[in-house]
């Protein structure tokens, strides 16, 4: 029995799925759950199960409880926000899979808008207003501390694979990468979603919804700024040299955070931060998929020369970037 059958079998025993012609069709997403569209009868809906082995070359291995923290994100955001994530349908805490609410075509990914070229500080904004929202509501609060008590999560899906394993591939900058991981352990402000990232945004004509969150921890909210500010950095990388509209989006996303929820401390945080991050999408166990050598190795000797310094300023980090892009001209 293939992986949707089984999943299929899961859903008819537990009643989910009623109707004999009930199918499942795959929906593209992440490295680290299947993902279905399931047909029943005039329902439409989306299940989802955390896979024990994610979908990269490297052997990267990670709990499948996991499946029940993003659950308990989307149901604990929905209380303040409900628009900003899909509505919830049935949890198997046993057999670690959920169904959701199934966000048909007019919604569209923002990471495919971006990869096209398709820049919005609107969208931007939006998105700093939203996660300073969750961040904000979330500090400090007993039972998002309870809920989300998941740093050995962290560890498997973000701490080893994206900053311990780069720094092994950088010796000169694995203590750095090092202690970093560890002042990330043993942080505990407010509820992140862990993977805010471009990919796990889609954008509809009156909603922004949030995806994937099943990293989701109580931890340092700089890691959810840094990802995504990562994210606009690599792809202006990738339209180089055309201008693509990302560094007003940057700017955009970080001020709209800020006059939400201001936190002047954070700022160092998140610039270094997002430096390691850079790094991480390039050497670490999930690579983005868009960077030729050439701009990987951009990255590389980037971050190289950024990171000791320990200037962590977003102007000045965005600045150097924006400026050493035009290497890349036609």
């Amino acid at each position: 029995m293939n992986e949707s059958d089984a999943l299929l079998a899961l859903l008819r025993r537990d009643g989910v799925v009623r109707a004999p012609e009930a199918r499942l069709t795959p929906l593209s997403g992440g490295v680290s759950c299947e993902i279905y569209l399931v047909e029943d009868g005039a329902e439409r809906f989306v299940a989802k199960r955390a896979l024990a082995k994610l979908k990269v070359k490297a052997d990267w291995f990670a709990d499948v409880s996991r499946n029940r923290h993003e659950w308990e994100y989307i149901r604990y955001v929905a209380r303040f926000l409900p628009e900003a994530v899909p509505a919830l349908r049935d949890c198997s805490a046993t057999d670690n899979y959920f169904t959701m609410e199934y966000l048909n075509g007019r919604f569209l990914n923002w990471k495919q808008l971006l990869l096209a070229g398709e820049a919005s500080v609107a969208h931007a904004r939006q998105a700093g207003n939203v996660l300073a929202q969750i961040h904000r509501h979330s500090a400090g609060d007993a039972e998002a501390v309870r809920l989300f008590d998941t740093t050995p999560v962290f560890f498997q899906l973000r701490l080893e694979p994206y900053l311990l394993t780069t720094g092994t591939k950088h010796p000169s900058l694995r203590p750095l990468f090092e202690a970093e991981a560890a002042r990330l352990a043993a942080a505990c402000e407010c509820l992140v979603h862990g993977d805010f990232t471009p990919k796990n945004i889609l954008i509809g004509p009156e909603r922004m919804v949030l995806l994937d969150c099943e990293v989701a921890w109580f931890g340092d909210p700089a890691f959810d700024v840094a990802s995504l500010l990562n994210h606009f950095f690599l792809k202006a990388l990738l339209h180089a040299p055309r201008d693509a509209g990302l560094r007003p989006m940057i700017d955009g996303f970080w001020g709209a955070y800020q006059a939400v929820r201001p936190s002047p401390e954070l700022e160092a945080r998140v610039s270094r931060l997002l430096l390691m991050l850079m790094l991480a999408r390039v050497d670490g166990k999930s690579p983005v998929e868009y960077l030729d050598t050439a701009r990987q190795q951009f990255v590389r000797e980037f971050v190289q020369e950024q990171l000791p310094l320990g200037n962590f300023s977003l102007r000045d980090i965005a600045d150097s970037w924006f400026s050493r892009m035009s290497q890349f001209g036609p």
